[in-house]
């Protein structure tokens, strides 16, 4: 039995044998949470869109209260988790469907193959990059304007809101990483592509801001090299993952941590927080409970470069010992630890210059 309690906001989240955690009550600590991102994230988006990035089918969401969503994941994903712990008890409902009273407590933008760049993806069919969730969340927040009644009350309202996004997975396995459909890795070097996608992410990040956002948690990359597709694709040479990747990727999450200093610098009142996804994966000690950590739970077609589960097939049993789900996501028992320490850091390591949980109460 393992026992994980958060200083910060009192949560208790227990692992106990094969069980996962409950759901997790108690006050809500900010009105509305937003979230911008990719398949880590998406909710349900990407089911009406022409796209073969979608999760809207069995055995994902096997473990889910209503079964596949359009996550993509056996249950919860990490955004679903950090929404619990701040205190909601339904998760943030997708942009396609979010209307009425329901996007006062915040709107899931994220979209399955979405990257920082436009192109990104586009191999896979239609995506919202991160420049349209933006142009939908000026949307969402015309809305709120409209319902509030002016825009005092609108900016201090959103002003208390919790901001979570995380892009760039897609520009690198769903673009640098693929010279058949891409020529960014023929134009740049890894540090080069990621000087170009920070200043891409910094205007689009300023951009949030004017749209009201202060309190915003930016995640870094994972180890992409780790995961399934990747090391089905490269080898390793030896190594648990395939070191180059991680290496190139995080050239980006170092670039990201700095962002985060020169936006809180220049943006008045500006709160935005780095979270080290990588560091939090290379160091957790509930990491040694995943038994399986190179294959993923349920069958996939890793030959036709999506690396998503087969329709209708049978899954692992054991899935609280996989770390992946499928060739790209984690099951819903890695989301927890990364959502835990996210929330609230173990380390100054986790999250800098401080964790989620201490940024809702600012």
């Amino acid at each position: 039995m393992a026992i994980v309690v958060t200083v910060c906001c009192m949560v208790f989240v227990m692992v106990l044998g094969l069980d996962l955690p409950p759901r997790v009550y108690g006050e809500q600590q900010v009105p509305c949470i937003f979230i911008f991102g990719d398949s880590l994230a998406d909710n349900g988006n990407n089911n009406g869109l022409v796209t073969k990035a979608k999760a809207n089918y069995q055995p994902y969401g096997i473990d889910f209260p209503t079964g596949a969503t359009g996550r993509f994941s056996n249950g919860r994903n990490t955004i679903d988790i950090i929404a619990e712990f701040l205190g909601f008890n339904d998760s943030i409902k997708p942009f396609a469907i979010a209307n009425g009273r329901d996007i006062l407590e915040g709107v899931n933008y994220a979209s399955g193959a979405a990257g920082i760049r436009e192109e990104t993806g586009q191999q896979q069919g239609d995506r919202i990059s991160m420049d349209r969730q933006l142009q939908n969340h000026q949307t969402i927040v015309s809305r709120i304007a409209n319902m509030l009644g002016n825009d005092s009350a609108t900016k201090s309202y959103l002003a208390k809101c919790i901001y979570l996004v995380g892009m760039g997975n897609n520009d690198y396995v769903n673009n640098y990483y693929m010279p058949k459909f891409y020529t960014t890795s023929l134009q740049y070097t890894p540090e080069q592509f990621a000087i170009v996608l920070i200043q891409q992410f910094s205007l689009q990040l300023r951009t949030l801001y004017r749209l009201g956002a202060r309190k915003v948690a930016l995640n870094g990359l994972g180890l992409l090299g780790c995961t399934p597709k990747e090391l089905a694709t490269y080898g390793t040479n030896g190594s648990s993952c395939v070191q180059f990747i991680n290496d190139e990727v995080q050239f980006f999450n170092d670039k990201l941590r700095l962002l985060v200093d020169e936006l809180n610098s220049n943006l008045t009142n500006a709160n935005f927080i780095y979270v080290n996804v990588s560091g939090i994966l290379s160091t957790d000690p509930a990491l040694a409970g995943f038994r399986v950590v190179d294959t993923p739970c349920c069958e996939v077609g890793i030959s036709d470069g999506l690396g998503q589960c087969l329709p209708l097939k049978a899954p692992c049993l054991n899935r609280t010992e996989y770390a992946f789900w499928d060739a790209f996501h984690p099951t819903e028992a890695l989301n927890i630890v990364t959502a835990t320490r996210s929330y609230n850091a173990r380390s100054l390591f986790d999250a800098y210059p401080m964790d989620i949980c201490s940024l809702a109460q600012l």
